[in-house]
């Protein structure tokens, strides 16, 4: 079916004002008919995979909608009639071609679950975004930013936060206000250094911040006491913070591509340690540190 056909069918299914779901994923589609408003009752449209580069304004029209997928199309603005769309739970924006985005998104007081703007153009975040107090989960990885709005931590909601591969060099102060945050995932950055308020994430279970020019941690970071992963793979830290003994939940630790030339004796007093990664780094050997880890369980790469 060719496209225009395809858009006929769609004005002749418009009529179907009951409508609550509505797919159109991977059919090329290079725009979508005014008719679309008509669809009073949608909740649900997908318009993933298409070669959408502009929408129609009467899609803000649309109420009702709780999901809407616009992933992978070619997409370089955002009407900022989307904040229009307060019934919202989950946006999708990821792989486009997006290089702003409107300070109406702070808006969409209703979206709860996730907001996905991955994989765009992006060099700043609008400051309106902190307005999302509910939103659960925030993909803005591979992008160009090289800062967060220093009002993040009013995402209060946040359980997962995922910014890797952009070009950040620091974080906000704010950061430790994601009081229910369990996933930070910042590999691939230019972070050079980490807040203190950082150790204020006390939900926090995972933590990476691979591939990175981190060159020491702050001590607060000892006070994440139910961190289980610790990704550091790829920084250049030569000392570790004394600290992290205190981090008795923690399973997995990474120190691979480091310049570490020495291995704390606390590191036998992480009781939950599974994996220690130490690889690549310049370490002198402590057999009898190594062999009473390996006797409890716990693997070691060198």
């Amino acid at each position: 079916m060719t496209e225009t056909e395809l858009l006929q069918a769609f004005d002749e299914s418009v009529r179907e004002a009951d409508l609550q779901q509505l797919s159109l994923e991977k059919n090329q589609l290079t725009s979508l008919p005014e008719s679309i408003a008509r669809l009073t009752k949608l909740e649900t449209l997908s318009l993933y995979r298409n070669q959408l580069v502009d929408l129609p304004e009467s899609l803000w029209q649309l109420k009702n909608l709780r999901s809407l997928n616009l992933s992978e199309n070619r997409l370089s603005v955002l009407s900022c009639n989307v904040g229009n769309l307060s019934n919202l739970h989950t946006l999708d924006l990821g792989h486009n071609a997006l290089v702003s985005l409107p300070g109406s998104l702070g808006n969409l007081s209703g979206l709860t679950r996730f907001l996905y703007i991955h994989d765009n153009q992006l060099t700043a975040l609008p400051a309106s975004l902190g307005n999302l107090r509910n939103l659960a989960y925030l993909n803005v990885s591979s992008n160009l930013l090289t800062s967060l709005p220093v009002n993040t931590g009013d995402l209060a909601g946040l359980i997962e936060l995922r910014c890797s591969e952009n070009k950040l060099t620091s974080l906000p102060d704010s950061i430790g206000g994601l009081a229910k945050l369990k996933e930070l995932h910042l590999m691939n950055n230019q972070l050079t250094s980490l807040p203190e308020s950082i150790g204020s994430l006390a939900n926090l279970r995972k933590m990476n911040l691979r591939d990175n020019q981190l060159a020491f941690l702050p001590e607060s970071v000892g006070n994440l006491a139910r961190l289980t992963e610790l990704d550091l793979r790829n920084n250049a830290l030569a000392t570790l913070p004394a600290s992290l003994q205190r981090l008795q939940k923690l399973a997995y630790l990474d120190l691979r591509a480091n310049l570490l030339v020495s291995l704390p004796d606390w590191i036998e007093g992480l009781g939950s340690l599974e994996k220690l990664d130490l690889r690549w780094n310049k370490l002198s050997l402590f057999p009898g540190r190594m062999r009473r880890l390996e006797e409890r369980g716990c693997t070691i790469l060198l």
